[in-house]
């Protein structure tokens, strides 16, 4: 029979064991959190060099898109490129959040459908060394699920790219 002591003993010993499992849980989730942001968007931490050469060396990302970090109006965002895209799109919650205003409505053709947008206008969006000032966007509801802001060809326009592998390069247009 055991004794008081032994009982508190298998009892303490029971919830060290919970704790360090938990723990170690806690620890992975943690660790396999990160790696899987990481495989998402690779380019988190971009350097760039601003100036007459300037330019922005993107990673792939494992689903095989562009994304990179940036700013609308001096908040930060995560834009994924979208040569497909005429406009910036950018999810409507979000652009509440940042201040866009909505503007007139109109219908946008996306890969999931026709979907009723709302224009709006970027005061100054940058992307790595590049600031681009009265950039046309369309507010997007149907992108409320998700934070990333479709970079289209209304920025993409204005800047040289070019993709090799799994490495894109962004550069400001060469003067002529």
């Amino acid at each position: 029979m055991d004794t008081p002591d032994e009982n508190t003993t298998r009892r303490m010993g029971r919830n060290m064991a919970w704790l360090a499992a938990m723990t170690l849980i806690g620890l992975l989730w943690l660790f396999f959190d990160k790696t899987l942001e990481w495989r998402e968007n690779p380019n988190r931490a971009v350097r760039t060099v601003p100036g007459a050469n300037a330019e922005l060396v993107l990673k792939r990302n494992r689903s095989g898109h562009y994304v990179a970090p940036g700013t609308i109006n001096g908040q930060p965002v995560t834009f994924m490129l979208d040569t497909g895209a005429t406009l910036v799109s950018v999810p409507a919650r979000l652009g509440r959040e940042i201040g866009l205003e909505k503007g007139l409505t109109g219908q946008a053709s996306t890969a999931n459908g026709y979907v009723t947008v709302y224009s709006t206008k970027i005061d100054e969006l940058g992307i790595g060394p590049f600031v681009l000032r009265q950039v046309r966007a369309d507010l997007n509801p149907g992108m409320d699920h998700d934070d990333q802001v479709l970079l289209g060809m209304s920025v993409l326009k204005q800047l040289e790219f070019t993709q090799r592998g799994d490495t894109l390069v962004l550069r400001a247009p060469k003067s002529e």
